[in-house]
């Protein structure tokens, strides 16, 4: 008769802490994720999107203002599985609007979930992102996402139902120039996504 299956142990937020420097670290369900860092075509891509939204909608030149955009915010939020633990996530753009968020915690992370998150997707990490991440964000009641696909140039776009549930995805690609919920406000070329 075989032994029973040992239980694996729960990560906790020590071995998110404990992981170097150079790589990414992430905690869901008590699972530790450890990713390199991105790739030049990911870095350029989450450059370039953070650059398009931040003048018009943070600083409110040549838009309405009114958002607090942050690259890479670490986000913690309950871990339902478990309590007393968290999801500890890190978006690759995250936004809040400045109504909802007029402050920023003094803490190193952020329990406010935003109302918007931007992941930047390669190869690595595009199954981790959907299949982990999205229905988290979900759950947190984050109302929009965006999944930005530099290899294959494309953006796509998910808003939350009522639900807590993610409609219909509206995916864009190559040079288009569209006008996306929440920061339809302005006019976003994608091309300059891909430069």
């Amino acid at each position: 008769m075989g032994q029973p299956a040992e239980k694996q142990r729960r990560a906790t937020y020590a071995d998110l802490e404990a992981v170097p420097p150079n790589k990414v670290a992430e905690l869901v369900r008590g699972t530790l994720h450890v990713f390199p860092r991105p790739t030049p075509r990911h870095a350029s891509a989450e450059s370039a999107l953070q650059g398009e939204l931040f003048g018009p909608f943070q600083r409110g030149r040549g838009g309405p203002g009114g958002w607090r955009i942050l690259v890479e915010p670490e986000l913690h939020f309950p871990d339902p599985e478990a309590p007393g633990e968290i999801d500890a996530l890190v978006p690759d753009l995250a936004g809040w609007r400045r109504g909802r968020m007029p402050e920023l915690p003094r803490t190193a992370y952020f329990e406010l979930a935003p109302d918007w998150i931007c992941e930047v997707l390669s190869p690595s990490t595009e199954g981790y992102d959907r299949d982990e991440k999205m229905p988290i964000y979900a759950r947190e009641g984050v109302r929009h996402a965006w999944l930005v696909d530099p290899i294959a140039r494309t953006l796509e776009v998910h808003v939350l139902g009522g639900d807590r549930r993610w409609g219909s995805a509206v995916v864009h690609s190559d040079a288009a120039r569209v006008r996306v919920e929440p920061f339809d406000a302005i006019e976003l070329d994608l091309s300059v996504l891909w430069a």
